[in-house]
């Protein structure tokens, strides 16, 4: 929220004298990046405790021979800030980066919420810009390969004994940092890229056989024999199929045991060269990973140790996890990575949609209840809140299922609002997390299009106010003789 300050302009009236001196001393002429302005001196008065307002011969920057102050700043920004002196209003000039603007303003003395509403939008423009950059340096998107140093601050390891006194790390920590690169960083090397590569393909192997062994042409049938009376004295056996127990081909679970092999080996090989195990465990990625490996592993020494013979459908459901191994490859694109950060950040606002989403679940699936109760109670298929709830619900994601509708008129035109009410709040978040997801995009493009390295400026050195040799008397007295 913009804090908004009053500035008390100084009145500085002054009585008129006929002298040409006095004219000449009330105008001062600013030279500013090598353009010149001039003003009163009664104009830069009315901004007390600003840099134009303590203007004196004796400051480093005034040239005598010219009469003139010499700034060297931006000119353009600069007749913005000489206007508001005049006029007692600060615009933004919009040919210029807002940091700039700021730097400018911190340098004359003037306070940037002295900026007009009008400008006010425009200027803070480059604020949003600078937390999208700094949320793009936090992903580290363009880190391909990290530096030596860089792991080693990561692993906090600035302080270790070895690297101080003989200026490199045991051969231990070395490998653990290795390791770590190959398994973390897939683009920091072609090793790497090898290991992301067989992770991949693991990954969809595992997914593909999940999905493939549901199939009826893969699953083996087993029948239990059943002793079925014919008579009072004769029974014989009968096959009935047995429903509880669904087994594959032995060659899905060879494929399971490669692929759960590889990811437990990961796994705990990513965990032991962390750099820190709190960061490791509460990642929701190596959560999904675990939970998939440990389901695995559960549900073999469940049915084939202890012989467990219950359903089958009930483990195979928290099985289902192992799909969500996907989101791993969220490491290995930026896009990716863009997508979820985008979602994260519009959190809120999806947030705020499914809060009035339920509202207007609620209130229609109410309102339909008693509105096909008060015109036909007999024909009506809605006969609780819950159908009502449940045909709101339909209505508004736009599915449509077509098992409860409303039979009455009112109930139909009551069913027609909230769909357009569904549409509204459902489509209208849509355009500003498509918006920021733009704007990640534009700025990551941006980005990588800049140079690695760029030349460093020095700071300027303030130059000294040097008086002239002036000879004194006696040795003007000495020359002359």
């Amino acid at each position: 929220m913009r804090s908004t300050r009053t500035v008390k302009f100084v009145n500085t009236k002054t009585t008129t004298t006929t002298t040409t001196t006095n004219n000449n001393d009330s105008r001062v002429v600013l030279n500013v990046g090598g353009m010149r302005f001039e003003t009163q001196r009664a104009t830069l008065k009315k901004l007390p405790a600003t840099r134009l307002s303590k203007l004196t011969p004796q400051l480093s920057f005034y040239d005598p021979v010219l009469n003139e102050y010499f700034f060297d700043r931006h000119p353009g920004v600069f007749s913005q800030i000489l206007n508001y002196y005049r006029t007692g209003k600060l615009h933004y000039p919009t040919n210029v980066c807002g940091p700039l603007f700021e730097d400018e303003l911190l340098y004359w003395g003037i306070q940037r919420e002295e900026v007009e509403p009008c400008c006010w939008m425009t200027y803070t423009k480059h604020r949003s810009t600078q937390e999208t950059l700094q949320t793009l340096d936090s992903l580290e998107l363009e880190t391909v390969r990290s530096t030596t140093n860089d792991l080693i601050k990561k692993f906090d390891w600035e302080n270790d004994f070895h690297l101080i006194t003989s200026g490199h790390l045991p051969i231990y920590k070395r490998i653990r940092m290795i390791i770590w690169q190959l398994f973390e960083e897939p683009r920091s090397s072609t090793t790497a890229k090898i290991i992301a590569f067989i992770s991949i393909i693991f990954i969809l192997l595992s997914i593909t056989t999940f999905v493939l062994r549901t199939l009826s042409i893969f699953e083996i049938t087993e029948y239990d024999f059943v002793y079925v009376y014919i008579d009072d004295n004769t029974t014989e056996q009968t096959p009935v199929q047995n429903t509880q127990r669904r087994n594959t081909i032995s060659g899905f679970d060879v494929i399971e045991w490669a692929c759960n092999s590889w990811f437990i080996f990961e796994i705990i090989l990513r965990f032991v060269v962390a750099p820190s195990k709190r960061v490791f465990c509460v990642s929701i990625l190596n959560w999904i990973d675990f939970l998939g490996t440990f389901l695995f592993f559960f549900t073999y020494v469940l049915y084939n140790v202890f012989n467990y013979t219950g359903h089958y459908a009930s483990l195979d459901l928290l099985s289902t996890i192992r799909v969500a191994r996907m989101f791993k490859l969220i490491n290995l694109h930026p896009r990716l990575k863009i997508i979820t950060t985008t979602i994260t950040y519009s959190s809120t606002l999806l947030n705020l949609s499914i809060f009035f989403c339920i509202l207007v679940i609620l209130i229609a699936g109410s309102s339909l209840y008693y509105v096909e109760r008060l015109s036909n109670p007999s024909d009506s298929q809605i006969i609780s809140v819950i159908d009502g709830v449940w045909l709101a619900l339909t209505t508004i994601t736009t599915l449509g299922f077509g098992d409860i509708v409303p039979k009455s008129l009112l109930g139909m035109i009551l069913g027609a609002i909230t769909t357009i009410f569904g549409v509204l709040i459902i489509d209208l978040p849509m355009p500003i997390v498509n918006e920021m997801f733009d704007n990640f995009n534009r700025h990551l493009l941006a980005r990588q299009q800049l140079p690695k390295q760029r030349r460093r400026i020095t700071p300027a050195v303030i130059p000294r106010k040097i008086k002239p040799f002036v000879p004194s008397n006696g040795h003007a007295h000495q020359h002359h003789s």
